[in-house]
């Protein structure tokens, strides 16, 4: 493509994404300042479509992009918005106060989608690719203890147990410690090889009490095959959207589906990943883009978040969002907690 028609396709996704209207050569000549006549801008505008880039909706009306139109606009024209200053504090602070990892989450899904005008989507850091933190054993009585696994992300795991013969508070205290002294700061993977030879100091009738938490803690450690994944501003997919109720209801019956969310997220890593429109692999949602990356330090992503909007949304507000936001979080659950 030449550069002058690139330069007319990203006039017509701004005018289109701020104007939800077809858009005319006579607008791009007068608003865009590209210097050429509107019969010029007429003529590259047939071979945009001509190459399946822009598509006129109905006889006599604009233009508006196709998928592939917003892929070569992703791909080859978008440049990250800069963040206005009100966004970046409100980025920069939203998550002082945050006494749980569930606070975190919660106020970074609101976040998202307040600045993106999205629908957001934020996923529970991933228990298998987190470390430990710390392992807590409390007495509830002579036979019941409440065992809990702290994660370097903030999540915790808890389960009561009931033991099968009492345990003093020495034993609990000297059991918590050397658990700690084996695992904190291990991945949730090396739990279970760094508990293999616990047991073998410890008298034989303080065994089956032992292996019972021990046992316990290494279920705990194990991938679960529910992750979590939560939601917000739904509201603004029907503000935005030119589509009919029907489509809308669609998708919003596709997005509280717990594994669809997921299956969005699956392959975010640390460079941002765009899906859009027929690149959606989910049938109902082939009307929408996705917006997501993955969120941690060095390399190592704990989960991820995007955003959900129409093939029309702000690419360059949203990709700038989901970036500042992923970075924040990462940095805040690995380093600042």
């Amino acid at each position: 493509m030449e550069s002058r028609q690139l330069e007319i396709l990203r006039a017509i996704v701004d005018e289109y994404v701020a104007t939800e209207e077809p858009v005319g050569s006579r607008a791009i000549a007068e608003r865009h300042g590209l210097g050429i006549s509107s019969a010029t801008i007429r003529n590259e505008m047939s071979v945009l479509e001509s190459a399946g880039l822009i598509t006129q909706p109905h006889t006599s009306a604009g233009r508006i992009p196709t998928d592939k139109g917003y892929r070569i606009f992703v791909d080859k024209l978008a440049k990250v918005k800069p963040l206005s200053s009100a966004e970046r504090r409100a980025i920069e602070t939203f998550l002082e106060g945050a006494h749980d990892l569930d606070d975190v989450v919660m106020r970074t899904v609101r976040l998202l989608a307040q600045v993106t005008k999205q629908v957001a989507v934020v996923q529970y850091p991933s228990l298998t690719k987190s470390r430990v933190r710390h392992i807590e054993l409390v007495a509830l009585n002579s036979t019941r203890i409440m065992l809990a696994l702290i994660t370097n992300t903030g999540r915790v795991e808890q389960r009561v147990l009931e033991l099968p013969y009492p345990m003093n508070d020495q034993l609990l205290g000297d059991l918590k410690n050397r658990l700690n002294s084996l695992v904190a700061g291990r991945s949730m993977a090396d739990v279970s090889g760094s508990l293999e030879s616990i047991l073998e100091v410890f008298p034989r009738n303080e065994r089956t009490s032992t292996a019972l938490i021990i046992s316990n803690l290494i279920e705990m450690s194990l991938e679960k095959p529910e992750e979590r994944v939560v939601i917000a501003g739904t509201a603004n997919l029907a503000r935005s959207s030119n589509e009919t109720t029907s489509d809308i209801h669609s998708v919003l019956e596709a997005l509280e589906e717990q594994v669809v969310l997921l299956r969005l997220l699956s392959d975010s890593g640390d460079a941002m990943k765009i899906r859009i429109g027929h690149e959606q692999s989910e049938k109902s949602l082939k009307s929408t883009s996705v917006v997501s990356m993955g969120y941690g330090n060095d390399g190592n992503s704990l989960g991820a978040l995007g955003v959900i909007g129409p093939t029309r949304m702000d690419y360059s507000t949203s990709m700038s969002a989901v970036q500042a936001v992923a970075r924040y979080v990462g940095r805040f659950l690995t380093e600042g907690r």
